[in-house]
């Protein structure tokens, strides 16, 4: 881009390029107004001829500004473009390191989701195999309580019976007992009548 001092400069021969040309029109109608004034066919011949090569002047010297403003601006507009391609660079790197540094997060992203989603199955595989086991371990208590009350009823009965088995020993060893003093008795008897005289 031009400078600001360049950019001065331009304008100031501008306006002075300017200045020239009105002030060579200016100068033409005042020598045509002049002559006409005086009536004579040879200065107004010459004014106009003069005025017409002051007219060609200025339109020159207007040709020329206008040809090195459209140039001027035609620098200015690819001095922006070439600022604008710059800036697009500049954008665009961005937008490329931007892009790459989403697509990591999101390819980080996607590992982290997928490791979470890992353990999350295994946690399940492990919850199921738990409540498998706890209801093995369930029914496995479930037995074993039925056991434990089979043996409990059987234990009840087997206790019933060595009662009852207990009572009927005490009856037969009081029965042994009146047999034995019974036999004695009868034992005493037959010493008894053995020791008598016949």
């Amino acid at each position: 881009m031009t400078s600001p001092g360049t950019s001065g400069n331009r304008r100031r021969q501008r306006s002075t390029r300017v200045v020239v040309a009105v002030l060579l029109i200016v100068l033409a109608a005042l020598a045509v107004a002049g002559t006409a004034v005086t009536g004579s066919w040879l200065l107004v011949t010459i004014a106009a001829t003069a005025a017409v090569l002051l007219g060609a002047a200025a339109t020159k010297i207007t040709h020329t500004e206008l040809l090195d403003s459209r140039q001027e601006a035609a620098r200015d507009r690819a001095a922006q473009a070439r600022a604008y391609a710059e800036l697009t660079e500049v954008r665009t790197a961005e937008n490329v390191e931007f892009a790459a540094d989403m697509t990591g997060k999101v390819a980080k992203r996607d590992a982290t989701i997928t490791r979470l989603e890992k353990r999350l199955g295994d946690a399940a595989a492990e919850l199921a195999d738990a409540r498998r086991e706890l209801a093995e371990a369930g029914d496995r208590a479930e037995e074993a309580q039925r056991t434990a009350d089979r043996l409990t009823e059987r234990l009840a009965d087997a206790e019933e019976r060595a009662g009852q088995a207990v009572v009927r020993v005490a009856e037969l060893e009081a029965e042994l007992d009146v047999l034995t003093a019974q036999i004695h008795a009868l034992e005493a008897q037959a010493r008894a009548q053995a020791r008598r005289p016949a």
